[in-house]
């Protein structure tokens, strides 16, 4: 005897058999196609049996595309991001009207036939010849589930999608085929389950549950009788029957549902006349999809944890792989974002700057020791309405993870100088003359032997921030002025490389990829550089001398069906930059920044903070770079397209002369780290020991008088002009020469360019 199937239906062979015996008969009916004339169905039958044993043996089921879910450090939802919006659901949370809605409209006989309905063939066949055309199709529900199959393994790709969904005889072949496979490992209950799971609703929504969110703002498990009937009746055409834009269309389907639901005996006729009487009853909730949906004004963390998914290749060797797995979704990413200080930055940012100024702000927090980054915020929201200042560029990190080209960090840069320095044996009191303005030493020593030089007929020359600035000046003094002329002698002395190894070291590139050029102008910050990439360099201070390269995700859970699996995940590495001793130096240097420097406005009372200002030439740019021992932060302030000057310019609606790192960046670095700090323990910064500065002596009137009002001509035995060869150009043991009487003997080529030639440094 054939073995029945439970339900009535032949056995998978039995039905591939009889396919292919009514396939004369029946023609390319089988899923809704009919030939228009009788005399191709010999041939169509013929290519049929050839193109079915030809197939392979079993359907390769991709796993359904879901949403992926990023929270933050605590758990919090920051975004569901996905590029099909679907929740996959076990039939039992289903409602049963939903489960007999569907079958009723797409196929009443699925539980008595098995993958082919051979009596809907041939009912489809009549009515179709009957009206010279396809006015009836018979595909049975498990068809209908092979075709959706291929159709999400075609993902967005419009010519696969084209191919999976063109009407021709081949692929109802592939899709008849399939089904009859399916039938037989899965059963009719799991075949409706996964069905109500792929199958499109419209208006984004993939799957029962979504539709059930998307149109009543409900669970699926909760869907009543008219709600149910009006979401099975979408799918046949879910443009067509959109309730949303023509509900008097998709009522007319609506009801078409209930009176099938009423033949078939799901329901009574009594109960489907109520339902039809009942209004759509609209709930309608918008898609909540993207980076731009993100709580906080996370929406650049959002788009940074994107970026580091499609980037790295722990999640897959090419982009293609990476790209297919964020496209899978199903992921539940949670991130080291600290809710609390997100929230401080983004509340700091809008008091101090408006999204509709001239310039704009970005932010970023990353914890010293770990490289997680806490917060990611800019005064320029997330999104792509650019009338009212939206953009989809980050404006915190580095062009190749969704940034622009970055910005001149400034003096912000000079710590890194004074790090090298250290390291490389200079003394924490070294001192130099520091004019007020003086021409680019050279020549410089670079990397690999290469020496830089400036053009002797056309000396670039440079200045501090203000004539009353000159020195000369100790390491501490000229960090907490900001002393330009003092930190490209400082430079010009140790060389550049010991600079660019040690920035390296730190982390530091230029945001557009590009190499940190070899030349003195480095210590004054001239290299664009993002506000991430200086958050994370000072952290490398804040642990004493310990860099940790920058992260964003702590873990990831892949569901994949009814599976789930961890992944994993980029993790930081930690290694020694500088030594603590150098790293405790530098400390002390910035702390006396914020404590009476150009920093001042950032200082965060009794709790010990270090940090540097910065602002670039024709004000561009202004940064305020700062730490904790348990939170780094950098803030910068700019025109993104590099036009605006900050001069004579309103910033969060106070007008200002002229923007300085310490007067707009700092305050907001303050706000922001005050709130992210709130409530954690006071830690105490570790403090490198310097030196006192050695005394000054007083020359003969005509070199250095008190130290302060000498020419700057340094000439009696002195060589040539200070400011040109303000060092020499090699070292002397601390104390062996002391400057004397005659003001300029040896000493004016060190200090006379503002004529300070009592000390040789």
């Amino acid at each position: 005897m054939p073995k029945k199937r439970s339900g009535g239906g032949l056995s998978p062979t039995q039905q591939a058999a009889k396919f292919l015996g009514v396939s004369v008969l029946a023609g390319a009916v089988l899923a809704g196609i009919a030939l228009p004339a009788f005399g191709a169905l010999g041939l169509a039958a013929k290519g049929s049996v050839e193109s079915f044993d030809e197939l392979p043996a079993n359907l390769k089921t991709p796993p359904l595309s879901q949403r992926t879910t990023i929270l933050d450090a605590k758990g919090g939802q920051i975004a569901a991001v996905y590029s099909r919006n679907r929740t996959v659901v076990e039939l039992k949370s289903v409602s049963p009207y939903m489960q007999k809605a569907i079958v009723a409209i797409e196929d009443s006989r699925f539980y008595q036939h098995g993958a082919v309905d051979l009596k809907g063939v041939l009912r489809a066949l009549n009515k179709n010849v009957q009206s010279s055309g396809v006015a009836e199709g018979a595909s049975t529900l498990t068809q209908q589930y092979v075709k959706n199959v291929f159709v999400e393994e075609a993902g967005d790709d419009p010519t696969k999608v084209a191919q999976a969904t063109q009407q021709t005889l081949g692929r109802k072949i592939k899709e008849l085929k399939y089904a009859i496979q399916v039938e037989e490992e899965l059963g009719k209950k799991k075949i409706l389950e996964n069905y109500l799971n792929i199958t499109f609703f419209g208006e984004q929504a993939y799957g029962v549950e979504a539709a059930a969110q998307r149109y009543f703002s409900k669970h699926a498990k909760d869907l009543n009788l008219q709600e149910s009937a009006l979401l099975a009746g979408i799918v046949q055409s879910p443009t067509r029957y959109d309730p949303v834009n023509d509900e008097a269309e998709a009522t007319k389907r609506r009801n078409t549902v209930l009176a099938r639901m009423a033949e078939v005996g799901d329901v009574s006729k009594a109960e489907a006349d109520k339902a039809m009487e009942a209004p759509l009853g609209l709930k309608v909730s918008k898609p909540k999809n993207g980076c731009i949906t993100a709580v906080k004004g996370a929406g650049f963390f959002c788009d940074y944890v994107r970026e580091v998914f499609l980037n790295d290749p722990v999640f897959g060797k090419t982009s293609a792989a990476r790209a297919k797995i964020w496209n899978q979704g199903g992921l539940t990413i949670r991130t080291t974002m600290d809710p609390q200080s997100q929230e401080a930055a983004q509340a700091s940012i809008k008091e101090h700057v408006y999204q509709s100024d001239e310039v704009a702000t970005a932010a970023t927090i990353v914890q010293p020791g770990t490289g997680k980054i806490l917060a990611m915020g800019q005064s320029r929201p997330y999104g792509i309405d650019t009338k009212d200042h939206q953009t989809t560029i980050n404006l915190s990190v580095n062009q190749d993870m969704g940034g622009g080209a970055g910005y001149q960090p400034g003096s912000t840069f000079k710590p890194i100088v004074a790090a090298a320095a250290l390291e490389g044996g200079t003394p924490a009191n070294q001192q130099y003359s520091s004019p007020y303005e003086m021409n680019y030493p050279s020549p410089v020593s670079a990397c690999d032997g290469k020496t830089w030089r400036t053009d002797p007929n056309s000396p670039a020359k440079l200045t501090n921030e203000d004539e009353s600035e000159h020195g000369p000046y100790s390491m501490k003094v000229a960090t907490a002025k900001s002393v330009n002329t003092y930190y490209v002698q400082l430079i010009s002395d140790i060389g550049i490389c010991p600079v660019i190894d040690m920035a390296k070291k730190m982390g530091v590139q230029r945001a557009n990829g590009g190499k940190i050029d070899q030349a003195p102008s480095i210590a004054l910050g001239t290299q664009e550089m993002s506000p991430l990439t200086m958050a994370n360099a000072y952290a490398t201070f804040a642990a004493r001398g310990m860099y940790c390269t920058p992260v964003a995700i702590e873990s990831i859970t892949q569901t994949v069906g009814n599976q789930k699996k961890s992944l994993q995940v980029p993790k930081s590495t930690c290694s020694r930059a500088m030594s603590e001793t150098t790293a405790d130096t530098v400390s002390t240097l910035l702390k006396g920044v914020v404590e009476d420097g150009t920093g001042s406005e950032a200082g965060l009372g009794s709790r010990p903070s270090a940090g540097k200002t910065g602002t670039t030439d024709n004000r561009y740019a202004a940064w305020f770079v700062g730490y904790t021992p348990n939170m780094a932060a950098a803030v910068w302030v700019g025109d993104p397209a590099h036009k605006r000057r900050m001069i004579n310019i309103t910033i969060g609606g106070v007008d200002r002369g002229k923007v300085y790192g310490g007067q707009v960046p700092g305050p907001i670095w303050r706000d922001m780290m005050n709130g992210a700090l709130e409530g954690k323990p006071v830690e105490n910064l570790s403090l490198g020991y310097i030196p006192p500065d050695p005394p000054k002596n007083k020359g003969d009137g005509n070199g250095n008088d008190d130290g302060d009002n000498g020419d700057d001509r340094g000439n009696d035995n002195g060589g040539t002009d200070g400011g040109t060869t303000p060092t020499p150009s090699f070292s002397l043991p601390e104390g062996f020469i002391q400057g004397n009487e005659n003001g300029g003997n040896g000493n004016g080529g060190n200090n006379g360019g503002n004529g300070n030639g009592g000390n040789f440094p």
